[in-house]
């Protein structure tokens, strides 16, 4: 471990070098890249130093325990017991950084929310999940930026594609992804029965154009007149972008701006997020690796989590965690719930990399 110990700080100190070179101050994405495992690296690093200094001042004080005089051998076993804590501490910080990182992290992420089962209700449920990752995404000063949405039912949607950029969006909110089980008395509802309905979340990580680079004759790209509800012209000119990827199928359509390139823009955007997912689950299933669709079919026995209404619950099946204030997690208190599926998750990789894993 000692050895890997080094070679984070020495690749720290080349990333560092290379940062500075003329060739990647001109070239953006080397940039982009190189800063990324930079601040990947940095934790680690100031970490391995303060837990060398450490050792240091504990090989220096366990020197002054065998002075000849006892009150000099009594003040170094005192600070012995002192040091020796921080050295643990610290191993322990360095053995949950030293678990592997999703490199996917630090993105920004497409976030796409559709009404499930349930009809009316599902949509309007589905409307409330997007609000929720907007208060959210407000209180960690990231930035939300609607792509499209479809209208449903009764005021709810359909369909919504949001952007969401800030450090370490992906992070937290990919977590999010899958069916979300929703259980209330719809305003319809005259009789007071309790309907459930669904809503599915997928939250893809953003790709930066250098990593998926589609050429265009694997593109098909129409353009017809934006409508809103009801078919109505949203305005006169077709600025509204139909991008297909011939090669696997993948449509995307934006129609939210009045400008036909900032539409294609916003669509190409979405098509290389989900390129990069699907490279990287073909990726992973080369490797052997256990992956589970994020979204499904939205049918309600794949939920992960149920928002109870009548009970004021909600309970996130992937580890059996149940939190209260339903109203307070929908208006963006969502780090109740994320913050035990994070640690969750660490405990996970901590698991599988052994008692042995760390300094």
């Amino acid at each position: 471990m000692i050895d890997r110990l080094r070679e984070i700080e020495a690749r720290y100190e080349e990333v560092a070098r290379e940062m500075s070179t003329p060739e990647a101050a001109t070239d953006p994405a080397q940039l982009q890249r190189l800063g990324r495992e930079l601040s990947r690296l940095e934790p680690i690093v100031n970490a391995v130093r303060a837990w060398n200094a450490v050792r240091e001042e504990v090989e220096a004080t366990q020197a002054m325990a065998r002075d000849p005089e006892e009150e000099v051998r009594a003040m170094a076993r005192d600070e012995l017991i002192s040091l020796e804590a921080r050295e643990a501490t610290i191993a322990d910080e360095l053995r949950v950084l030293l678990v592997p990182r999703d490199p996917n992290d630090e993105r920004g992420v497409i976030l796409e929310v559709r009404a499930g089962t349930g009809g009316d209700e599902a949509a309007l449920f589905a409307a409330d999940l997007l609000r929720m990752y907007a208060r959210y995404a407000e209180q960690r000063h990231w930035k939300l930026e609607l792509l499209s949405t479809s209208e449903g039912g009764g005021g709810g949607l359909k369909e919504a594609i949001a952007e969401i950029a800030g450090d370490g969006a992906y992070s937290r909110l990919k977590y999010e992804s899958g069916v979300h089980r929703v259980q209330r008395v719809p305003v319809t509802e005259a009789s007071g029965r309790i309907h459930t309905s669904t809503a599915t979340v997928s939250v893809l990580p953003e790709a930066d154009e250098v990593e998926i680079q589609i050429p265009d004759k694997d593109l098909r790209v129409d353009v017809y007149r934006s409508s809103g509800p009801g078919g109505q012209s949203v305005n006169t000119t077709d600025s509204a972008v139909r991008i297909t990827h011939l090669p696997t199928g993948i449509m995307v359509a934006i129609q939210d701006e009045k400008s036909q390139h900032k539409n294609k823009a916003k669509a190409l955007g979405v098509l290389r997020a989900r390129l990069l997912e699907m490279e990287q689950a073909r990726m992973a299933e080369e490797r052997g690796d256990q992956r589970r669709a994020q979204v499904g079919t939205g049918e309600r026995a794949e939920k992960i989590r149920t928002y109870n209404f009548p009970d004021d619950r909600v309970t996130d099946h992937r580890i059996g965690l149940t939190v209260h204030n339903l109203p307070g997690l929908l208006e963006g208190d969502l780090d109740r719930v994320v913050d035990p599926l994070a640690a969750a998750d660490q405990a996970r990789r901590l698991a599988e990399l052994g008692p042995d894993a760390g300094p």
